[in-house]
């Protein structure tokens, strides 16, 4: 169901907690299955049938979702949309809310790298601000709460930031280009129609149950 791989990946950033989110729908549903089939049999089985809609859902909201910077540019992999910023388009990485690659022609919010509450914000130590890249800094060095290293959104801004600075300092991203460059915008139908597709059968057993 995910969307075809053209470009060249280099990188790719997931958060840390994402195996944990789809390993805990697989357990559950996996039980609540098993549950159905030891008190109930077959029948049971078909009856809880929806619940494999659980890890597909996981799967779909945090497996996939993912942050991907190639020799191309950059690309989200977001739950509804795919947007690939090229380099030449990219003006400012931001991380107030999210990671968010900014454009001249509009912005655009990676769900795979949120910035961290109060409780990450907290746990942020002194190692977590030193070596990032150098327009991370603000005025007086400061640096957002977003951009710490041990955040998702600092994460994977830090791994924006180095390849985009090493393509500035090599000269291969040409400025003039800027204002022409337009980042891709797609709609994950795979996703949507293979999700309503596996809803539709799925329910369709349990109705023979």
């Amino acid at each position: 169901m995910p969307n075809p791989q053209s470009e060249p990946v280099t990188e790719v950033f997931r958060p840390r907690t994402t195996k944990w989110f789809v390993g805990i729908a697989v357990a559950l549903t996996a039980a609540g299955i098993v549950s159905a089939g030891l008190s109930s049999g077959a029948g049971g089985v078909l009856a809880t049938a929806p619940l494999l809609l659980i890890p597909a859902f996981a799967a779909w909201l945090f497996w996939y979702p993912s942050v991907r910077v190639s020799e191309l540019g950059v690309r989200l992999d977001n739950p509804f949309r795919t947007i690939r910023v090229p380099w030449a388009a990219l003006i400012h990485v931001d991380t107030k809310f999210a990671l968010k690659l900014v454009t001249p022609k509009g912005a655009y919010t990676a769900w795979a790298a949120p910035a961290p509450g109060v409780w990450g914000t907290h746990a942020g130590k002194p190692e977590h601000l030193r070596n990032l890249p150098g327009t991370t800094y603000g005025a007086g060095g400061s640096v957002r709460p977003g951009d710490l290293s041990n955040t998702d959104s600092g994460q994977a801004a830090r791994m924006v930031r180095e390849r985009w600075e090493a393509l500035v300092n090599a000269d291969r991203i040409d400025p003039d280009q800027t204002d022409a460059a337009r980042a891709e915008v797609g709609l994950n139908w795979r996703w949507l129609l293979g999700l309503a597709l596996a809803a539709a059968v799925l329910f369709a057993l349990a109705g023979l149950a």
